[in-house]
């Protein structure tokens, strides 16, 4: 295999050629900041899919590395995010305990099957199979788990138990354990949150006006959560909170990632299969619209199937070193891009820097209340909550409301599996239902022009023996029956007809449905002795045409355009 063609899946070999000095240094520089961003979020969202602490930081060690040499984006942050963790969460937390061995072994399975798909889709080049999830649902689907994963993290920051994968079982616990808060662990938590919420906002013209540049202000605005983790850490340890019912991460091993083994039970994989699919999904749309946001402000270019196969790369990587499902972040894919990270060695270097955490300050993380990683958690997610995203649908797009709300309802009543399951089926559908009743106008010529529009919008000329319809959709399966009926409908309505052309110049395909259609609708006008006509019709379409014997039936002509057609059909009315 050429240096190129294996330069197409190992993009390292292509950006590496080029490293220079003044790029490690902007990659270092980045990686320092993001690494200490990494540790408390890595934390965080252990605690929130229900693996122990270190977990986060084993999965985003070997996953960065394989990201790094398999991605092609040259900001992306890989590791745990509060939706994938909270997906994971969902998926094994129906199999196994949590805290327990099995659950371990199920979230590494979980990793191991959606990064084995994910690769799978990047080899196929199938990465187009994303788009069936639409950007509404998606933000429908974010929106109601943002919520589901606040509401999850309340339990932590009143110090009490409470389980439960939907809003209804979380309330309900939350209610039935409320009369055990630890004052203690409410007031740590308030603080630590409202602390958190004034850093977002407060903080960075703070640092402004004290002389700081606006680029190192706003990266410092971002670690905040360091902060607050270093002060409630120092309080639980210096007043010995733990004795008085504060809960703490505890002993965290030293050392770095194990090598671990997802288990490949017939039943297992079974119970994961969907949940990993669902992942797959949602992380890679995640991450490679923050990956392309942030590539188009340099001018760089993404490749989807690339992307997918580093995903799943580093998905993989996750399953093998005591990890859980990742995808690339997007608060600390914008703390990478804004601290000045040039190329994916950045990355390497943050993964470096989270290994010499992992083996010698561990030790420093046993005192870190549970109560303050889940105001982390709370104050990252809200920023996720968006429900203007349902006005902007019920003003643009009914159908699409409808898709928002069914995808936001089911997140919050029943899941997030069924959530994202009915935002993928919902998507499917609006896009059939929308495709299979195709807008079709009946058009006329602006006078004095070659130019036609719709006869209900403008002032056009029309022939009473010359019926000109705009078909403005791929012809297939689901409308193929709706184009016969639309078009014998306006036909019937013009007792002097004597020509039909269907103007096909948002025609993109034409499937064997469709050809039907057109054979009936060429028949049923023949009887009637009407010609039918086509015109503007494009390449590939009069290719498919042309291997069919329709265009040898066709009992009128194929002009190249609509002005063409009506001109031709006036002359011949005349003689």
């Amino acid at each position: 295999m050429s240096l190129p063609s294996l330069a197409r899946y190992l993009p390292i070999l292509d950006w590496g050629r080029r490293y220079d000095r003044g790029q490690f240094y902007g990659d270092m520089i980045a990686a320092v900041i993001v690494t200490v961003m990494l540790i408390p979020q890595s934390l965080a969202y252990a605690l929130l899919a229900g693996m122990p602490p270190e977990a986060g930081i084993y999965a985003s060690i070997a996953p960065i590395v394989l990201y790094a040499i398999f991605g092609t984006s040259r900001a992306l942050a890989v590791g745990p995010v509060a939706v994938v963790s909270l997906m994971t969460a969902a998926a094994v937390g129906n199999i196994a305990e949590s805290g327990t061995a099995g659950y371990m072994t199920a979230a590494l399975t979980l990793a191991f099957l959606s990064g084995a798909m994910l690769v799978a889709l990047g080899l196929f080049r199938l990465g187009f199979l994303a788009n069936f999830l639409s950007h509404p649902v998606i933000a429908g689907f974010i929106t109601a788990s943002g919520i589901l994963i606040a509401a999850s993290q309340l339990r932590h920051i009143l110090g009490i138990e409470g389980k439960g994968h939907t809003l209804i079982e979380i309330l309900q616990a939350l209610w039935n354990n409320v009369g055990e808060t630890n004052v203690i662990t409410l007031i740590l938590g308030v603080i630590a949150t409202a602390f958190l919420f004034w850093v977002r906002g407060g903080l960075k013209p703070l640092l402004r006006r004290a002389g700081l540049g606006p680029r190192m202000a706003d990266i410092a605005a971002k670690t905040g959560p360091v902060l607050a983790i270093a002060g409630t850490t120092l309080a639980v340890w210096a007043f010995d909170l733990e004795s008085r019912g504060v809960a703490i991460v505890g002993e965290v091993p030293q050392g770095l990632p194990p090598l671990t083994l997802p288990s490949f039970a017939p039943e297992l994989l079974s119970d994961l299969f969907i949940p990993a699919l669902l992942i797959a999904i949602i992380g890679f749309v995640e991450s490679i619209s923050v990956a392309q946001t942030l590539a188009a402000k340099k001018r760089q270019r993404i490749d989807p199937d690339q992307e997918l196969i580093g995903l799943g790369s580093a998905n993989l990587g996750a399953a093998f070193t005591g990890g859980f499902p990742v995808t690339g972040g997007f608060s600390r894919s914008v703390v990478n891009f804004d601290a000045g990270a040039e190329t994916p060695a950045a990355g390497a270097f943050t993964a470096v820097g989270l290994a010499l955490a992992a083996m010698f300050l561990t030790p420093l993380i046993y005192f870190v209340p549970k109560a303050t990683l889940a105001a982390t958690i709370i104050v990252a997610v809200l920023s996720l909550v968006d429900f203007s995203i349902l006005k902007r649908a019920w003003t643009f797009s009914r159908a699409d409301f409808v898709a928002v709300s069914v995808t936001i309802l089911l997140t919050l009543f029943f899941g997030v599996e069924a959530g994202v399951s009915a935002g993928v089926i919902t998507s499917i559908l609006v896009h059939l239902y929308k495709t299979s009743r195709p807008h079709m106008a009946v058009v006329g010529r602006v006078p004095g022009t070659e130019h036609f529009r719709n006869v209900l919008r403008h002032e056009v000329e029309t022939q009473p023996h010359v019926l000109s319809l705009r078909v403005d959709e791929s012809l297939y399966f689901a409308n193929a029956r709706y184009l016969e009926d639309q078009l014998l409908r306006h036909a019937a309505e013009k007792p002097e007809l004597t020509d039909v052309v269907l103007m096909f110049s948002a025609v993109n395909e034409i499937d064997l449905s469709a050809l039907e259609s057109l054979e009936a609708i060429n028949t049923r006008l023949r009887d009637a002795e009407i010609r039918l006509h086509l015109s503007e019709v494009k390449g590939p379409v009069m290719d498919r045409l042309k291997r069919s014997h329709f265009l040898d039936e066709l009992t009128g002509e194929v002009f190249l355009s609509q002005h063409e057609a009506i001109r031709r059909l006036e002359r011949t009315s005349k003689l």
